[in-house]
């Protein structure tokens, strides 16, 4: 971005990248604000979307974020084709927090898969993996009905129980008992959820916020317990009301 910006003419700048970095905790377009010195207006494009099936004409439905509303309704627009549907929204910081820990999520149901535990606890990831996304995306000012849309819940279902998912296929080696460096180094698929899980950490702890899942998913990660261990401490856990009061 530092070597694009004196390129760029008040141009619109479309960030297809799920994450969050880890030392400064900003979210991508945050990240490509700063770089530009807010040049360009900044659009992200984020939901359900294997690239694969995307690009063979498959029907697809995202989302087109910004806080501009004619800049998201200019890619609203460019991007639609015969396969692509595209929704504007302007809650940027509740599609790109869906985007980045839907993959925290997503390397949990691959354990849960790794190790056999069944349709049950697949479940229940996804859902008590959505109340964790929730809670970060409503710290960092975003909106809950985002989490329940295409960026939240859609690419949530999508990456837990998609056999394209990178970041679903390292949690299921890692049931299976192969260690991270193992998994990493035997493949050139890049599974963002292995970084953005201690960012997410972070961002928690910033908020004051308990992320069980993505702790444990660390911890794995970390090689300081193992999948099974994780599982059990989370089903040890104090039991309480679904609901956050």
């Amino acid at each position: 971005m530092k070597r694009a910006t004196p390129f760029l003419r008040d141009a619109v700048l479309v960030s297809a990248t799920k994450g969050i970095e880890v030392d400064s905790l900003q979210r991508m377009s945050q990240v490509i604000e700063g770089e530009t010195a807010g040049c360009c207006r900044v659009v992200v494009l984020s939901g359900p979307s294997f690239a694969l099936e995307t690009a063979r004409g498959l029907p697809t439905a995202m989302i087109a974020a910004s806080t501009d509303p004619t800049a998201a309704a200019a890619v609203q627009e460019h991007f639609r084709g015969q396969g692509l549907r595209l929704y504007v929204n302007d809650d940027v910081a509740g599609v790109e927090i869906g985007g980045a820990l839907k993959n925290v999520i997503a390397i949990a149901a691959g354990v849960s898969e790794g190790l056999g535990l069944g349709h049950n606890t697949l479940a229940a990831l996804i859902t008590r993996g959505l109340a964790e996304i929730s809670r970060v995306a409503f710290a960092e000012g975003g909106r809950r009905d985002t989490i329940a849309g295409l960026s939240g819940l859609g690419d949530l279902v999508l990456t837990c129980t998609g056999s394209l998912s990178r970041n679903r296929q390292v949690g299921v080696a890692l049931g299976q008992g192969r260690s991270l460096d193992e998994i990493l180094s035997s493949t050139r698929m890049v599974a963002e959820g292995v970084r953005t899980t201690r960012a997410a950490l972070a961002l928690g702890a910033r908020h004051g916020i308990e992320l069980p899942i993505a702790a444990q998913m660390q911890a794995v990660i970390d090689g300081q317990c193992s999948p099974l261990d994780a599982v059990e401490a989370l089903m040890g856990r104090r039991q309480r009301a679904e609901v956050d009061g």
